[in-house]
C-alpha cells in the first residue's frame, strides 16, 4: 500500500548506478532551461519573478514522491500564469501581499481537488474535453499571453483587459515606444527562435539571460529606458499556510477548478506520451495525487498553481532523463540559485523575459492541427474556433469554462445525430454492409436494412425516426419489411425501448413489418422488459439478418395465391 501512494520507494531501491550520470546531466539541462522560464512565467503571473523559481523548486519534490511518470517535469506553465494574473489583479486591489496570499491559496485549492477527485476515482472526467477543445484554446492563450508581453517588448505601458482591448492599447502608446528596450527585446527574440532551431537540445535561453546581463552591465541601456527585473530576494521560501478566508472560496474556486483541469490534462497527455515512447506505464490516478501533492508544495511555499508542462518535459526528457531523480537534481540547483546567486539577476531586462514568454508560448499554436480539423472535421474546427475567439474574447478563465461546455455540447451533438446507414447483401455471401460505401451491394426487393452507429437514447429518437422515414420516402420499390440492424448500439434507455413500439405501430399503418436483429443482452432485456416482444416478434440470439430475410420471403411466398399447377 506504502509503495502504491508514494511509488518513490518502488524505483530508489531498484536504482541503477548507470542511470545517475543521465539524471545528472538531465537536472542540469532542466535547470539552464527552468530559471530564466522560471522567472519569466513568475512575472506572467503577476507576481514577483522568484515565485516562480519557488514552483520549479518545490514542485519538483512534491512529484517526485507520488509521481508515477520518469520524465515528467513540474513547473509554472504560460497557460496557468497568464490565468493567475488575470484573475487575482482585481481581486487583489493592488496590494502585493495579497495578492500572494491569494496565488498560494488558490494552489492549495488545487491540491485540495486533486485529492477528491483521486479519492472518487475521477481520473476520466478530463477526458470530456476533447482534443480539438484544447487545441483551440491553447491557440487563444498563446496570443492572449502575447498581448500581455508585447508592452515589455516595445517598452510602453500596458493596459487592456482582453487580447483585442490589449492591441488596440499597444497601437494607442506606439509613439511612446522605447527604442533601446526595442533594440533588447527583439535581438533577444531572434536569438532565441535561431537558437530554438539549429541547437534545439541547448539551454539558449540562459545564455540570452546571461548574455543580456553582461550587456547591461557593460552598457549605458539602463540610463536608456530599458527596464530590469530589479532586486530578487535571496534564500529559501518560507513555509506556512496562507491566511485566506472563506469570503475569498467564491473567488478562488472556480480559478482553482480552470487551473485543475489545465493541469492534469496536460500532465496526464505528457505523462503518457513519454510512456508510450519508453515503453512503461503511468497511472492515471495516482498522476491525481502527485500532481496534488506538487501543488500543495508550492502552495505552502509560497508559489501559485503548476502543472506538467510538455515544453520542460520535453527538456527534461531529450537530456536524457531515466527517472524521477532529474527533477530533483533541478529543484537542488534552484534552491543553490536562490541561497547564492540571485543578485546575478538584478540587471535582467524585462524585455528578455518578455522574449521567453514569447518564444516558449508559440509552440501553443498548432496551426497544422487547426488545418487538418479544418479539412477532415469541420464540425470539430468549429468547436476549435470557438474556443480559441472565446479565449481571445472573454479572457483565459472564462475560455477554460467555455471549452468545457464546448466539449459537452459537442459530445451532445455527436449523441443527438448518430450516423446511419442502409444495408444492402454483399454478392455471393450472407453478409451486409453500407449501400452508399459499397453501391455493388445488392438490394432487397421490399426489405428496408437501417443501422444506427451509436446508442439510442430520449434525446435522439425523433432525429434517427425523420432519418428513418427519409430512407423508406427514397427506395424505389415499395418497402414490407424494415430490419433494424443493432449491432453497433451499444444502450439505450427507457423512452428510446418504448419509442420502438410507437415506431412499430406507424410502420404498421403503413402496411411494413418492423424486425429488430443483433442487439445485445443488455439491450434485448430493456425492449423485452417494455413489452416489445409482442408488438415485433421473439428476440432470438441466432437470428441475422439474412435469417430473417429468409422467413420474410418464405412468408411472402406463401401468402401469394397458388394454383392447380403449383
Amino acid at each position: 500500500m506504502i509503495k502504491q501512494i508514494f511509488p518513490i520507494f518502488q524505483w530508489l531501491p531498484n536504482y541503477h548506478p548507470s542511470w545517475l550520470k543521465a539524471d545528472v546531466v538531465a537536472g542540469l539541462t532542466l535547470a539552464a532551461y527552468a530559471i530564466p522560464v522560471a522567472l519569466a512565467y513568475g512575472s506572467l503571473a503577476g507576481l514577483p519573478s522568484e515565485v516562480g523559481l519557488y514552483c520549479y523548486m518545490l514542485g519538483a519534490v512534491g512529484y517526485a514522491f507520488f509521481g508515477t511518470s520518469r520524465q515528467l517535469a513540474l513547473g509554472p506553465t504560460s497557460a496557468i500564469s497568464i490565468l493567475v494574473g488575470v484573475s487575482l489583479a482585481p481581486l487583489a486591489n493592488d496590494d502585493a501581499g495579497r495578492y500572494l496570499i491569494l496565488a498560494s491559496s488558490t494552489a492549495i485549492l488545487v491540491a485540495i481537488i486533486c485529492l477528491l477527485a483521486w479519492l472518487l476515482k475521477l481520473s476520466q472526467i478530463v477526458n470530456f474535453i476533447s482534443e480539438p477543445i484544447l487545441t483551440g484554446f491553447k491557440a487563444g492563450a498563446a496570443l492572449q499571453i502575447a498581448s500581455t508581453q508585447l508592452p515589455k517588448l516595445f517598452g510602453v505601458p500596458s493596459g487592456g483587459s482582453n487580447f483585442f482591448s490589449r492591441i488596440w492599447d499597444l497601437f494607442h502608446h506606439w509613439q511612446e515606444i522605447q527604442p533601446a528596450t526595442l533594440l533588447v527585446g527583439g535581438l533577444a527574440l531572434v536569438l532565441l527562435v535561431m537558437g530554438d532551431r539549429l541547437w534545439p537540445s541547448k539551454p539558449i535561453s540562459l545564455m540570452v539571460v546571461i548574455l543580456a546581463i553582461v550587456v547591461m552591465g557593460i552598457t549605458n541601456l539602463l540610463e536608456q529606458g530599458v527596464k530590469v527585473v530589479g532586486e530578487i530576494p535571496q534564500g529559501l521560501p518560507s513555509f506556512g499556510m496562507p491566511h485566506w478566508s472563506f469570503s475569498d472560496l467564491d473567488s478562488l474556486l472556480p480559478l482553482a477548478l480552470a487551473c485543475f483541469l489545465l493541469s492534469y490534462i496536460e500532465g496526464i497527455s505528457t505523462a503518457r506520451s513519454f510512456a508510450i515512447k519508453h515503453h512503461y506505464r503511468i497511472n492515471p490516478e495516482q498522476e491525481l495525487l502527485a500532481i496534488g501533492a506538487a501543488n500543495l508544495a508550492a502552495g505552502l511555499g509560497q508559489g501559485y498553481p503548476i502543472a506538467g508542462g510538455l515544453s520542460q518535459s520535453a527538456v527534461n526528457e531529450k537530456a536524457g532523463a531515466k527517472t524521477p531523480l532529474a527533477i530533483i537534481i533541478t529543484a537542488c540547483i534552484i534552491a543553490i540559485v536562490l541561497l547564492f546567486f540571485t543578485g546575478l539577476f538584478s540587471n535582467l531586462p524585462e524585455a528578455i523575459l518578455g522574449s521567453v514568454v514569447l518564444v516558449a508560448v508559440k509552440g501553443l499554436i498548432n496551426i497544422p492541427e487547426l488545418q487538418h480539423l479544418k479539412k477532415i472535421a469541420p464540425l470539430e474546427f468549429k468547436v476549435s474556433l470557438i474556443a480559441l475567439f472565446g479565449v481571445l474574447c472573454f479572457g483565459v478563465l472564462q475560455g477554460v469554462l467555455l471549452a468545457a461546455i464546448a466539449s459537452i455540447l459537442f459530445l451532445i451533438h455527436i449523441i443527438s445525430y448518430p450516423s446511419s446507414a442502409v444495408l444492402g447483401r454483399i454478392p455471393g455471401s450472407d453478409q451486409f454492409s453500407d449501400l452508399e460505401r459499397h453501391p455493388e451491394n445488392l438490394v432487397i426487393s421490399g426489405v428496408l436494412i437501417y443501422r444506427i452507429n451509436g446508442p439510442i437514447l430520449y434525446f435522439n429518437i425523433n432525429n434517427i425516426e425523420s432519418d428513418l422515414f427519409n430512407h423508406l420516402a427514397q427506395q424505389q420499390e415499395p418497402v414490407e419489411l424494415v430490419i433494424f440492424e443493432m449491432g453497433t448500439s451499444p444502450g439505450i434507455d427507457t423512452p428510446a425501448a418504448r419509442w420502438f413500439k410507437t415506431l412499430s405501430q406507424s410502420l404498421n399503418q403503413q402496411g411494413i413489418t418492423l424486425k429488430l436483429v443483433n442487439a445485445s443482452g443488455f439491450v434485448r432485456d430493456r425492449l423485452r422488459a417494455e413489452g416489445l416482444e409482442g408488438e415485433v416478434g421473439t428476440f432470438r440470439r441466432l437470428d441475422t439478418v439474412d435469417s430473417l430475410i429468409s422467413e420474410f420471403n418464405c412468408q411472402r411466398y406463401s401468402d401469394l395465391p397458388h394454383t392447380e399447377n403449383d
